[in-house]
């Protein structure tokens, strides 16, 4: 079975070492200790009790993808049909303890992301004081680059399998007939809530443990998160650094097809 028959199976594809993948998360890591050293990363952008730097558009790659003069290449590109430009690159940073609790925030949002490993779906973020959800990024995939080695239980990527068809399906139904310059304005709470319970009834949870030259390609509607860090994992630096592409797609319209 190919990477991208494994794609529309299951929703995600983990893709093999690949010697120009580990080259360039050498240098993308080199970049990512540099950030996580800085005052003003440590000082304002650490979450949940100091455990995870979310690191949006924070690596310093160019459109092409290359950073530190490395280009961005991999297997991915037999599977995606992404011809650039590439943002900036999340740096996720995720340290030891994860998650703690952050001041303020509920036990029920806590306990989520110990229970759930704080699963959600990629571009339909929390709008207004009552936190809706809306389609504000049409991201058209996630491409994720593990950065420094690390143990199985070192806060890996969770995805839940196939879950892309029904969240796919159920975001479709809810927007079906909306004018494609008008999908960010719908609230789809409580169609992705109710997709999102079903999901975790009906499809296996999956960790994905992944190390430096290897990659992984997810589907846009998959349902994915961050485990706890378990005692005992290991972490070759200061933190767990995985670097994740989400291109986003000009024309919101693609994003339900």
């Amino acid at each position: 079975m190919t990477a991208a028959e494994r794609l529309a199976r299951d929703g995600y594809a983990v893709l093999p070492a690949d010697p120009r993948v580990l080259r360039w998360a050498d240098a993308a890591s080199q970049a990512g200790r540099h950030l996580l050293a800085g005052v003003e990363t440590r000082a304002g952008a650490l979450r949940h009790g100091g455990t995870w730097f979310v690191g949006v558009d924070a690596l310093p790659n160019g459109p092409d993808g290359a950073i530190g003069g490395v280009p961005l290449a991999g297997p991915w590109e037999e599977v995606l049909d992404w011809p650039g430009p590439w943002h900036p690159a999340q740096l996720s940073a995720v340290f030891p303890g994860y998650p703690g609790r952050d001041p303020g925030e509920s036990e029920a949002a806590h306990g989520y992301r110990l229970r759930r490993d704080a699963a959600h779906l990629d571009g339909l973020l929390p709008v207004g004081p009552e936190r809706r959800r809306h389609l504000c990024e049409p991201h058209a995939v996630l491409l994720g680059l593990p950065l420094n080695p690390a143990s199985p239980g070192a806060s890996p990527l969770v995805v839940w399998e196939g879950s892309h068809r029904m969240m796919g399906e159920a975001l479709t139904r809810r927007l079906d007939g909306v004018p494609a310059d008008r999908l960010a304005d719908e609230d789809v709470t409580e169609a992705y809530g109710a997709a999102r319970r079903a999901v975790f009834g009906a499809c296996p949870r999956r960790e994905l443990p992944l190390l430096p030259g290897q990659s992984v390609v997810v589907h846009r509607h998959m349902l994915h998160g961050i485990a706890p860090w378990r005692r005992g994992a290991w972490v070759r630096g200061p933190a767990r650094m995985a670097a994740y592409f989400r291109p986003v797609f000009g024309d919101p319209a693609r994003w339900l097809a």
